[in-house]
């Protein structure tokens, strides 16, 4: 009885140790692609492959340290930068804002027009009454013209004398304030003594009054801002040396 199970036993073959074998290649290939995978990237061969047969049978018998480091966020960080990137969006301006188009403007990538401004300048300095016979006529009239090409307004010439009455007169209107406003809104005047002896007030009288002969005081002339004689009252007579005569001159002539 004993001999026929000695027999069978050895009949019984050995367990082969082939399948051992064959699974130590088949782990080092694993690691060696898990290597060259954290290294290089993603494998580019498709789906089936024998790499990425190899790759899953590594991340089975393997630990997940050979997954690249940098392919890894942390949820938390990631909100964290998404927060902190749209918070300073929205809180910082745009460096470059668009201009928005003033009609052809725009269209044709022109720079944009200055707006203009709509207050009125400051109202001209009005001289006082009579007349400086030691002032330099000649360069307030210079720097009255200057002040005229800056800004449009008109120059108004007074040649008169001290002792003239109607002179006197006109002093009187020009002191008012509804006249005052309209010299200091509209003129730069400049008060011009002819009854001296100054010879080159009297040249500046003939200059801007070239028609001569005996002048009736005052002489007005409105010269524009380019120095152009508009008017001459020694030519065209005196208004009424009143406020509405006077009014109504300098509004005439203002423009």
């Amino acid at each position: 009885m004993l001999r026929p199970v000695r027999a069978e036993r050895r009949t019984t073959p050995p367990r082969s140790t082939a399948p051992l074998g064959r699974r130590l290649p088949l782990v080092a290939a694993a690691v060696v692609a898990a290597g060259l995978t954290a290294a290089c990237g993603p494998a580019s061969e498709p789906a089936g492959s024998a790499a990425a047969a190899t790759a899953a049978q590594s991340s089975q018998a393997l630990p997940s340290e050979s997954a690249s480091p940098s392919a890894e966020v942390s949820p938390t960080a990631s909100a964290s930068a998404s927060t902190s990137a749209s918070a300073s969006a929205s809180a910082s301006p745009s460096r470059n804002p668009s201009r928005a188009p003033s009609g052809s403007t725009a269209a044709g990538g022109g720079s944009a027009k200055p707006a203009r401004t709509s207050a009125a300048p400051a109202p001209a300095k009005v001289p006082g009454p009579g007349y400086d016979s030691s002032a330099d006529a000649q360069k307030q009239i210079d720097a009255a013209l200057r002040a005229a090409k800056a800004d449009g307004r008109m120059v108004l010439l007074d040649f008169g004398a001290n002792w003239c009455g109607n002179c006197k007169a006109a002093d009187k209107v020009f002191a008012q304030s509804q006249t005052a406003g309209i010299l200091g809104a509209s003129y730069y005047m400049v008060k011009v003594d002819i009854g001296g002896n100054s010879s080159a007030n009297s040249a500046l009288l003939r200059k801007y009054s070239p028609s001569g002969g005996t002048y009736k005081m005052p002489v007005l002339v409105v010269v524009s801002p380019s120095g152009t004689v508009r008017t001459d009252t020694h030519v065209t007579g005196n208004p009424s040396l009143t406020a509405d005569g006077i009014n109504t001159w300098l509004r005439t002539w203002a423009s």
